[in-house]
């Protein structure tokens, strides 16, 4: 969670909705970390999550990771969620919850819909309160 807390304050440091993801293979190797660019790059898609899950695969020269586990700061939202499904991601470990965005506790709650093709093992409250700080101070700083 260290790295992915530090891609998200890379992200702030941006500009960017201070959020950070982090891919772990099999064995511990770390194969994709991001922040948030979807500024930067002018595409609302361009989640910590789904930059990292695209470098992923790319990788692994796959569409699917099953044996990957996922840490982010922030609890995904239904897309992130749901590209996490079809992806097959083991794992997912992520930090501050997300009441009003968020896909896996909260809202959609796409691993527990009936629909769902996979439910990884969700671990959450990792580094909960650093990543609530950087988000915290980055919005403060806009109002």
């Amino acid at each position: 969670m260290k790295l992915a807390l530090e891609q998200a304050q890379a992200a702030a440091n941006r500009g960017e909705v201070p959020v950070g993801a982090v891919i772990i293979a099999p064995g511990g190797q770390v194969v994709a970390a991001d922040g948030n660019r979807t500024r930067e790059l002018n595409d609302p898609t361009a989640h910590a999550e789904i930059l990292a899950l695209r470098a992923a695969c790319a990788q692994a020269g796959s569409e699917r990771l099953p044996d990957h586990d996922l840490y982010v700061t922030l609890e995904p939202c239904a897309m992130c969620a749901a590209a996490f499904a079809a992806a097959r991601i083991r794992r997912i470990y992520y930090g501050a919850s997300d009441p009003k965005s968020g896909g896996v506790a909260h809202g959609a709650r796409v691993f527990s819909h009936p629909q769902a093709h996979h439910q990884p093992d969700i671990y959450d409250g990792i580094g909960a309160k650093e990543a609530e700080r950087l988000l915290r101070d980055f919005f403060a700083e806009r109002r």
